[in-house]
């Protein structure tokens, strides 16, 4: 990277002063003409006997004179101009480049460990069922694991394959009206089940009506949720609320994790981008979560922002308008 930059910045320079270089030559031989004409009108016309004739051409090649200075003003400005502008897009692009070649070796070993993670659990558990005699209860334990790592699994395939369709703008969603109430409820009681006493929620008694995809939606609200679960302490409540603000329904997602940082709060709905890198991020993920819910509630006509919660964590709330 210093090397490109460096490399770029003195062929920038060398381009910009070529030009100025060639627009001072311009100028001087403008000057020379111009007094060679001069010079020539003063040998050959009568001034004396002629003079409001001889003024005339004086004029005249004064005002050609001052035509040649605003030609070259004109389009050495324009030229300069471009020249930054392509430099600009040339510099953009290549950070660009860099930045989306990082992510993608983000993702590629995210994706590798996220992959080998649940494989390696189920052959585990399912050597273990064909190698010892268990009993139903520890049997059914370990059927039990093997089937949220193969629904870890699937959560991760549908992630990619909605990428890539949103992506290609392959993916049409089916929106429908429903029961905002009734989706998040289900979606509360399963997650009770699943982690005993790890949420609070504060839902809205009346029954909101949305117009949206549902799977769509069930996903969004679902990486919202899975995200708190990840990056909060596995002792701290996360609260789930709905309410409404005029025409909209806003749903908050409320950890008490480490939060987001200010300078990372745009960036974290980036394609593959994770806080912090694969050598010492300890939580599991491909960087395609909030991507995805960003892309997913802008179909549906809404907005996702994250903020500060207090004294620790984030917020993350998500808004829709109301049927």
């Amino acid at each position: 990277m210093r090397y490109f930059n460096t490399i770029y910045l003195l062929l920038l320079v060398y381009t910009i002063a070529a030009l100025i270089f060639w627009g001072f030559s311009l100028y001087k031989q403008s000057e020379r003409i111009y007094h060679l004409q001069v010079f020539h009108l003063r040998s050959g016309a009568d001034s004396v006997n002629n003079p409001p004739r001889f003024r005339e051409q004086m004029d005249e090649l004064e005002e050609t004179r001052m035509t040649r200075r605003k030609q070259y003003l004109g389009e050495g400005s324009t030229f300069l101009l471009v020249i930054f502008i392509g430099a600009a897009i040339v510099y953009t692009s290549f950070l660009r480049s860099i930045r989306l070649s990082k992510q993608q070796t983000n993702f590629m070993l995210s994706v590798t460990h996220e992959l080998k993670s649940p494989i390696a659990a189920m052959k585990l558990n399912l050597q273990t069922l064909e190698k010892y005699k268990l009993d139903e209860e520890k049997k059914n334990l370990l059927i039990d694991k093997c089937i949220k790592e193969a629904n870890r699994l699937n959560e991760l395939c549908n992630n990619m394959l909605l990428a890539s369709q949103m992506e290609g703008g392959q993916y049409k969603p089916m929106k429908e009206k429903l029961s905002f109430k009734e989706l998040i409820e289900t979606m509360v009681r399963d997650y009770q089940q699943r982690y005993p006493e790890r949420f609070v929620a504060d839902i809205a008694s009346e029954g909101h009506t949305v117009f949206a995809d549902k799977l769509m939606l069930q996903m969004a609200i679902s990486n919202l949720i899975e995200n708190a679960i990840k990056y909060s302490p596995a002792d701290k409540t996360i609260l789930l609320v709905t309410k409404t603000k005029g025409d909209r329904l806003t749903f908050q997602v409320s950890d008490e994790g480490h939060g987001v940082p200010d300078s990372e709060k745009q960036k974290i709905f980036r394609k593959f981008y994770r806080i912090g890198n694969e050598d010492t991020r300890k939580t599991k993920g491909t960087g395609l979560g909030l991507y995805l819910t960003q892309r997913i509630i802008k179909e549906q006509k809404g907005t996702l922002t994250v903020k500060d919660n207090t004294p620790t964590g984030a917020i993350f709330e998500l808004s829709l308008p109301l049927a």
